[in-house]
C-alpha cells in the first residue's frame, strides 16, 4: 500500500513508479513552471506531461528549479511524457522523444507512453519506444488510453510489455474488464481525471464518506484510487490543492465505504472513447 507522495509500485519491469503524482493537462506552459517547482517542493516526485499539451519547456524549467530549492537530484524524480498521434512512425517517434528531452532540459525519462492508439497506428511507434528502451534512453515504456483490444494486438508482437496503461478512470468510469486484463498481464492501470474533472466534487454520495473523516471529496477519491491498486495522477493549479491532495495517507476506507464507490460505475466518460475516436 501506498503511504506517502514518495512511495513507490514497482513496475513489471523492475522501474519503481511514485503511486501518487502531478498531472499537467491544459496547463499553460509559463504557469506550468511554477506549479511543477511547487508541486514537487511539496513532496510530489511524479510529474505527467505529454507533447501536446504544449507544456513541457515549463515543466522542464519547474524541474530545474525546485532541484535548485530542494537538494534532490533529478534520478529523485519520475518524469513522464507521451508522443502525439501527428507522428507515429518509427522515425517521427524516435524525433518526438528527442524533442521532448530537449525541451524538458533532461537526459532521459522515466516513462515514455504512446498517447492515443488511433486506428492501428500505434505498431512502428511501439518498436521505436521498445528500441529506445533497450538502448537505455527510457526507463520504462507504456501506452494510454488502449483497450483491451488496442493491448491484445500490441502484445501479439510486442518484445517489451508496457509497464503502464494510463487511462480514464474515477467512481463512474471504473474499467473493470480492462483492469482485469491489464492485473492479469501485468500492466499498471493509472488514472487520469481520478476526480472526473471536477465532476465529483460536489457528489453527495462522496461526501458523505468524506465528512466521516474530516477529508474532501477528491481525497475519498484518490485514496480510493490507492486501495483499489491504481497510479493516480490529479491534476491541480494551486499549492494549497495540491497540499489537500497529497493528505491521504492518514485514513483508511473500509470495505463497506470501498464498495459504496464500487457502486457509482456508470461507465461514463468525460474525455474520449478510444474505440471510437480516431485523430
Amino acid at each position: 500500500m501506498i503511504n506517502s507522495l514518495q512511495d513507490t509500485i514497482k513496475l513489471n519491469n523492475d522501474v519503481e513508479m511514485p503511486g501518487v503524482g502531478l498531472g499537467v493537462f491544459q496547463v499553460e506552459n509559463d504557469a506550468t513552471v511554477e506549479i511543477v517547482k511547487n508541486a514537487i517542493e511539496a513532496g510530489y516526485r511524479s510529474i505527467d506531461t505529454a507533447a501536446i499539451y504544449g507544456n513541457e519547456a515549463g515543466v522542464g524549467k519547474g524541474i530545474t528549479l525546485a532541484l535548485a530549492s530542494t537538494g534532490l537530484k533529478r534520478e529523485d524524480l519520475f518524469i513522464t511524457s507521451k508522443v502525439w498521434n501527428s507522428g507515429l512512425s518509427y522515425a517521427e517517434t524516435v524525433a518526438a522523444y528527442d524533442e521532448s528531452l530537449q525541451k524538458l532540459g533532461l537526459d532521459y525519462l522515466d516513462l515514455y507512453l504512446i498517447h492515443w492508439p488511433g486506428k492501428n497506428k500505434y505498431a512502428e511507434s511501439w518498436r521505436a519506444l521498445e528500441d529506445l528502451y533497450k538502448e537505455g534512453k527510457i526507463k520504462a515504456i507504456g501506452v494510454c488510453n488502449f483497450n483491451i483490444s488496442h493491448l491484445q494486438d500490441l502484445l501479439k508482437t510486442a518484445r517489451v510489455i508496457p509497464v503502464i496503461n494510463q487511462v480514464e478512470f474515477h467512481p463512474r468510469l471504473q474499467q473493470l474488464a480492462l483492469r482485469s486484463f491489464c492485473k492479469e498481464h501485468n500492466i499498471q492501470l493509472e488514472a487520469w481525471a481520478p476526480l472526473m474533472q471536477g465532476g465529483l466534487l460536489e457528489n453527495q454520495i462522496i461526501a458523505k464518506i468524506a465528512e466521516k473523516y474530516g477529508k474532501s471529496n477528491s481525497q475519498v477519491i484518490l485514496r480510493w484510487d490507492i486501495q483499489n491498486g491504481v497510479v493516480t495522477i490529479p491534476k491541480s493549479v494551486r499549492k494549497e490543492r495540491m497540499t489537500q491532495n497529497a493528505d491521504i495517507f492518514d485514513f483508511n476506507l473500509t470495505d463497506e465505504e470501498l464498495e459504496v464507490l464500487n457502486a457509482m460505475n456508470l461507465d461514463k466518460r468525460v474525455g474520449p472513447d478510444p474505440e471510437e475516436f480516431d485523430f
